[in-house]
This record gives C-alpha cells, structure tokens and sequence, in this order.
C-alpha cells in the first residue's frame, strides 16, 4: 500500500474520531452543568428535582461511554474524567442527604478515580449545608454534616499513598477537607455556646420579675 492511500486512511479515522471527541465534550459539558445543578436542588431541599437531574446526567453517562467504546483514548479525557468527577460527587451527596447507603463506583457508572475524587469534594458540600443548617438554628442538622465530613476524611485517609500518587489531585482535596472540618468543629462549638448563653439570658429574663417580687 502507498504512503498516500495509508495516510488517506489514517485522516479519514482521525476525522471520526475528532467527531466522537467533539461529542464527548459536549456531553461532558452537559454532564458537569447538570450534576452542578443537582447539587445546587440538594441544598436547596429539591430532592426529587436533584434524583431526577442525576437520573437524565447518568443515562447521558452511559450513552456518552457507549458510543466511545472503540476509541478508549477518548474515554480517558480529562473533560471527562472530569465530568464524572461531579457526577460522583452530586450522586453521594444525594445519597447522604436521603439518608442511603453510599453508591459505589460500580452503581455510578464511573472511573475508581472520578469516584474517590468527588467523594472528597462531598466534604465541602457537607461544610455548606453545615453552615445553613446552624443559621437555621438546626444545630443537631449540623452536627449530622460533621459527623458525615469527618468519617469521609477518616476513610481516604485509609487509602494507601499508592491512591496519591495515582491521583495527584487527592492529597491537596484531603488538605482542603482536613481545613473545611476543623473550621465547621469551630463553628458547633462557637454555636453551642452561643445557644447556652441565649438560654441562659431567656431564663434569667423570666426570673427577674420573680426576684423584684
């Protein structure tokens, strides 16, 4: 075969495969918007709304890895690797605020890596929903999130260094989980003893009447 009809071959393969890449942007895009959305409906208490978005971003998932299939340099991109990252994130967050059991990487449909990467970015949707909840006057809602922060960080603590070295973006993540907890422990405490100290004036308030007496 000629140097000019290998070439020929080779730009009509690489023409199909700049169309898939093309797609997978675009559906990465998609992807990330709508899991972003879903976790904005999770902290707004749309919970059905949020199950439903996920629903639509998973079965976009799966279409998107399908029709990569024959072209797995492509499904290793990092727009969608990405994408998948914030999926993950928005499908535990999810989980957690229904009160379920954690998907695992196999329910999600995602990367080992894409998992534990968004898993680590929970933290910080724990740390906001903390801080609502405290606004509220939820303070037991609170201490739930910082219950939840802490346990996630103890359990990627557990994974070996191998997990850091094979993602270079993970230790930085545990740092700014590490920083999130001990600022949300600060805040309980500061709140608990603002509470007392409300409770208090609210009792002193009613007994003085009582002393005047």
């Amino acid at each position: 075969m000629s140097l000019t009809n290998i070439l020929r071959r080779i730009r009509k393969e690489l023409k199909r495969k700049n169309v898939l890449r093309e797609k997978m942007l675009l559906n990465s895009r998609k992807i990330t918007q709508q899991s972003k959305e879903a976790i904005l409906l999770i902290h707004q208490n749309k919970l059905k709304k949020a199950e439903k978005r996920l629903t639509n971003v998973k079965k976009l998932l799966k279409s998107t890895v399908e029709f990569l299939g024959l072209t797995p340099e492509l499904q290793t991109s990092g727009a969608l690797f990405n994408a998948c990252q914030e999926y993950a994130e928005a499908s535990i967050f999810l989980a957690l605020e229904k009160n379920e059991n954690y998907p695992s990487p196999e329910d999600l449909g995602v990367s080992v890596g894409a998992y534990v990467l968004g898993l680590a970015d929970v933290v910080g949707e724990l740390r906001r929903k903390a801080v609502e909840a405290m606004k509220n006057g939820k303070l037991k809602k609170a201490e739930k999130c910082f219950k939840l922060m802490e346990s996630i960080y103890s359990e990627l603590m557990f994974l070996n260094e191998h997990a850091f070295s094979v993602l270079p973006g993970l230790r930085r993540k545990c740092d700014v989980a590490r920083h999130l907890i001990e600022l949300t422990r600060s805040d309980i405490v500061l709140e608990k003893r603002r509470k007392r100290l409300e409770d208090y004036l609210k009792f002193a308030e009613k007994s003085l009447p009582k002393l005047g007496k």
